[in-house]
């Protein structure tokens, strides 16, 4: 693409309108927005793959600010290619309620393609990005269409690649040969705190060249025509993903340039006119675009537009030509479930069996009718019983990267076309948080299988056995978590999961539980709506006993030896919290009957219970680690057996 002066117009627009919104808030970071703006610029108007007026068309190129702190700069990009900002909204920056928040929220901003702000986290969602465009592509293009055929672009800064994610994603990136991932790196060697040589000293090139990437420098992060350049050349490569340094200057053009105050300090009003100076800006007024940039700008996303326009006219001979691939396409694009696919015969599940196996199961069931199943497990696939057994090529190997895994599964499920999950034991959810906390932020349905889901995972001990993570994941807002009780609650989780489309966790048991099939009809129902009655006593009932997942086995046990003392239990299955708080009073009072007394039990912290059972019920849980020894010896050592459970309950009612 040549560049002119209309083009450096157009990147100082982005700039002065950035620290307009920044200034106005009096919050904000300048730094960015004022020296990334040309490489956003470059590639937006050269090379971006974009609709303003179909900001969700499914072949368009998915662009990702992972240093989301320089939002101001997305927003007026937005704004200006017309994507339904307007100046009153650039004006609301970081204010209530508006269209323009502190960081990028994805499903809030047309245009904004993940929330970020944790850094990394969006470079490792792109890596995501890139990987689903690959796979989509290989399920439904054929060689006479690509229906699928876009890059996934990433700005990051050298905050971005401090952080241990972006290692991990970059790592996998290049493992995985994604050559259509193209990293924007914003260098400019400062932090907050100073220069990055107080801490991060490493050669950044030699890195990336080491985990398989295409390394291409840029010395001058100003000029568009080295930026251009490079982007071509990354474009050039299909087997590695390509990582462009581009020499640049936070704050350029204002006094602070070069200094880390500009980092996260709003200029004041005079610096904003020094820098407006500096700039060649002739105009005083805030938020001022002259308009030939306008028109230049309006240009370039009236290309875009063609653009979508020539895809659907692609759309069309493909359905024609192929509309058998056409159908496959929609359900995929559509995350489309099947009616009949959880409707096994009762033979489908024999004999008990751990949840986890029981979920290896669902999981190879459901692969046989969704082409967009995808996932795997950070290197525990064996264990966590989430490899495709009937197509082993099908399986993502994540390795041993769980922090990577959560945010490259949020990936998938942003770019879509797939039903993503991703897998390791319940204690290594901690490794996820940042990556569970915005998938939940994001309401994408992205699933994150959890086994050894308690202290039962036994010989391994306390490092490896949850204790506050199940409680802990359930205080997520919006993160819907599921600990089925048996194989067939398992198999209703997971059809709960993939129905609602929301993001959600399934904790699964290491140890074989007991079959309840006699109550499958009751799951039916039951499991969706959080909490049921399992089991109800012929007689009147004196108590009702509360758990999830495999304790569930250890009521019956108890209920049995209360039955011997003429005391009736209800048994409630509680497989999901946040549903069962969703439902209306009437049921939820059904569920758990107001006045009667309740023992809640389950192997894990006990905060929490009593909050959903009322604030009378009695709760025995583990307060402190585990231990290391066969599970039967380590429930028997923490007090939950069935004679402990049942002596509790004995108290209750006399």
């Amino acid at each position: 693409m040549k560049f002119d002066q209309t083009d450096t117009l157009c990147v100082n627009t982005i700039r002065t309108m950035a620290i307009d919104m920044v200034g106005r808030a009096n919050s904000g970071h300048p730094g960015l927005p004022l020296g990334a703006a040309p490489m956003a610029y470059s590639l937006w108007a050269g090379h971006l793959k974009f609709s303003p007026q179909n900001p969700s068309w499914f072949d368009r190129d998915r662009f990702v600010l992972s240093a989301g702190h320089g939002s101001a700069m997305l927003y007026s990009m937005l704004h200006l290619y017309g994507y339904g900002l307007t100046i009153d909204d650039l004006k609301n920056f970081r204010q209530l309620g508006s269209k323009t928040p502190g960081h990028p929220e994805y499903g809030h901003t047309a245009g904004v393609e993940a929330t970020t702000g944790p850094l990394g986290q969006g470079f490792a969602n792109a890596v995501g990005m890139a990987l689903a465009e690959k796979l989509t592509a290989e399920k439904l293009n054929t060689p006479e269409f690509r229906l699928v055929d876009h890059h996934t672009y990433v700005i990051a800064g050298d905050g971005d690649l401090m952080e241990g994610v972006s290692y991990e994603a970059a790592s996998l990136a290049g493992t995985m040969k994604l050559g259509k991932l193209i990293c924007l790196y914003d260098s400019n060697g400062i932090t907050i705190e100073g220069s990055t040589s107080l801490a991060f000293t490493e050669d950044v090139k030699q890195r990336f060249l080491a985990q398989g990437w295409q390394v291409i420098g840029v010395e001058d992060g100003n000029s568009l025509d080295e930026l251009d350049s490079a982007i071509k050349k990354a474009r050039r490569e299909t087997e590695k993903p390509s990582l462009i340094i581009a020499k640049t200057h936070i704050g350029f053009g204002s006094p602070k340039q070069d200094r880390n105050s500009v980092h996260g300090e709003p200029l004041k009003p005079d610096e904003i006119l020094a820098t407006k100076k500096a700039l060649g800006w002739t105009s005083a007024e805030p938020f001022f675009a002259p308009e030939e940039a306008r028109a230049r700008f309006a240009q370039q996303a009236g290309e875009g537009d063609k653009a979508h326009k020539r895809w659907l006219k692609l759309w069309k001979k493909y359905s024609e030509a192929a509309p058998a691939m056409a159908d496959l396409a929609k359900a995929m694009l559509g995350r489309e479930i099947p009616e009949d696919l959880f409707k096994p015969e009762d033979s489908f599940f024999e004999k008990p069996l751990a949840t986890r196996e029981a979920s290896g199961r669902v999981i190879n069931l459901m692969a046989a009718k969704l082409p967009g199943l995808a996932g795997g497990a950070a290197d525990l696939g064996p264990s966590t019983k989430t490899d495709f057994t009937a197509a082993p090529a099908r399986t993502l190997h994540f390795g041993i990267r769980e922090h990577a895994m959560g945010a490259i599964v949020n990936g998938l499920a942003l770019h879509g076309g797939l039903i993503p999950f991703g897998a390791t034991f319940l204690v290594f959810s901690d490794y996820m948080r940042p990556a569970l906390r915005l998938a939940a932020m994001m309401q994408i349905p992205s699933v994150f299988v959890f086994t050894h889901d308690s202290v039962g995972l036994g010989e391994d001990g306390p490092t490896h056995q949850p204790v506050e993570q199940l409680m802990s994941l359930r205080l997520i807002p919006g993160l819907l978590v599921m600990r089925p009780a048996d194989a067939w609650e398992t198999l209703y989780a997971w059809e709960t999961v993939l129905r609602l489309k929301r993001p959600a966790c399934l904790a699964l048991s290491r140890q074989t539980l007991p079959l309840l099939t006699q109550y499958r009809e009751k799951m039916t129902s039951g499991v969706g709506r959080g909490a049921y009655l399992l089991r109800g006593p012929s007689t009147v009932p004196s108590i009702e006993l509360i758990a999830s997942g495999s304790e569930i086995s250890l009521l019956f046990e108890a209920a049995a030896l209360l039955e011997k003392k003429g005391i009736a239990a209800r048994i409630i299955s509680v497989p999901s919290f946040e549903l069962f708080r969703e439902q209306d009073r009437a049921y939820r009072d059904s569920v758990l009957i107001p006045g009667l007394p309740k023992l809640c039990v389950e192997a894990g912290r006990s905060a929490g219970w009593s909050e959903l059972a009322g604030t009378d019920a009695c709760v025995m849980g583990i307060e402190t680690f585990g231990l290391s020894a066969p599970a039967s010896r380590v429930f028997e050592s923490l007090g939950l057996t069935a004679e402990k459970v049942a002596e509790a309950a004995g108290k209750m009612v006399k």
